[in-house]
């Protein structure tokens, strides 16, 4: 462990997140989290989905089906009435909260910074925007786990990569993918281009086995496609 990264190279979201969650399942090794939480944790993952509108965009073993990750993408993109310590439409649409510059509070649009950048300059390696904020992230119990994303155009086609500081990879991955890949397609659509691959790089992927264990078996099916360690075997007792 913590030797390697890993790649996973899938032909849609829905396969990168059933193969994300075997390669954790598999491979990860126990540890608790200082939240007292009983993971499976697993080498830094980078998945790479060169179409990321090809279906199926969600898997059918995912807990969260078509109307629930429509419903978060149009959150992440144009917010909710929901009350949370943070949200990424917020930290990337009005990046700033309880900061000062020039004097004024600060309400970064890092999206349209993006969109105008490589409208500007489509060969910019700056077009990218961050979520974290030491001032509040530094003292929140729920920080954001999804801490930058980039991109850039080459061949006439929008490319985006994003890094994930930790990502639950069973009950997160596959809303997040969905999410963010709508969110390319938004930047994409604002400039008149296709989108092109998808890249999500998880710095510390995890699984939280006992918390989650009822979503385990719709991915493993009683062991016929995933053969997990025998600490979630344990946890979960379905196979006997």
């Amino acid at each position: 462990m913590y030797s390697v990264m890993r790649i996973i190279r899938a032909p849609t979201i829905a396969r990168a997140h059933e193969l994300v969650v075997k390669m954790i399942l598999e491979k990860g090794v126990p540890i608790g989290t200082e939240d007292g939480e009983a993971t499976i944790e697993g080498d830094t993952i980078a998945i790479r989905v060169e179409n990321p509108f090809t279906a199926p965009m969600v898997s059918p073993a995912s807990r969260f089906q078509m109307r629930f990750m429509e419903e978060y993408a149009r959150s992440l993109l144009h917010g909710s009435d929901s009350v949370f310590e943070y949200d990424y439409h917020g930290r990337l649409f009005n990046w700033g909260e309880r900061l000062i510059g020039g004097g004024e509070d600060l309400h970064i649009d890092q999206i349209e910074y993006i969109i105008q950048k490589l409208r500007e300059a489509p060969l910019s390696r700056r077009a990218m925007a961050i979520t974290w904020n030491p001032f509040i992230d530094e003292r929140l119990n729920e920080c954001p786990c999804l801490q930058l994303l980039q991109c850039n155009i080459r061949e006439g086609k929008l490319h985006m990569k994003v890094v994930f500081r930790s990502n639950d990879m069973l009950t997160a991955s596959g809303a997040n993918m969905f999410a963010l890949v709508h969110l390319q397609k938004l930047i994409a659509d604002r400039l008149n281009i296709p989108c092109g691959s998808y890249t999500h790089i998880a710095l510390v992927p995890h699984i939280y086995y006992r918390r989650d264990v009822t979503d385990i078996p719709p991915f493993c099916h009683e062991g016929e496609e995933i053969q997990p360690i025998p600490a979630v075997c344990e946890a979960c007792g379905r196979c006997g």
